[in-house]
């Protein structure tokens, strides 16, 4: 609910993008757009914090589509696989890493 400035209570939802009517964003759904994208990833984690506003996640994206580019390429390639999703998101920590990255990050010694 929605405290307008007249003082009245309205159900009116603003997403991080300002839209009228258009929920916020779910971890759920940033998930499955990233899963069905061309990222093709063999990890993701997709952590909602932002206290339930919906718009701030954390994400892990594991993919060999990374191989050979400089960090900025891979998360350009996240934003556009979020496509027009991105409009809604107000924060995104973004970690994107090769298979081989993934593996020497995970490792118990690491």
């Amino acid at each position: 609910r929605h405290l307008a400035k007249t003082g009245r209570v309205t159900n009116e939802r603003r997403g991080a993008g300002g839209g009228r009517g258009r929920m916020p964003s779910s971890g759920e759904r940033v998930k499955a757009l990233l899963a069905g994208s061309a990222l093709a990833p063999t990890v993701l984690e997709v952590e909602d914090v932002s206290d339930g506003c919906g718009a701030k996640f954390e994400v892990v994206v594991v993919s060999a589509n990374f191989e050979g580019k400089k960090l900025l390429e891979r998360h350009r390639d996240v934003h556009e696989a979020l496509g027009a999703e991105m409009g809604e998101i107000h924060a995104l920590v973004l970690k994107t890493w090769t298979p081989e990255q993934h593996a020497a990050k995970t490792r118990p010694d690491a």
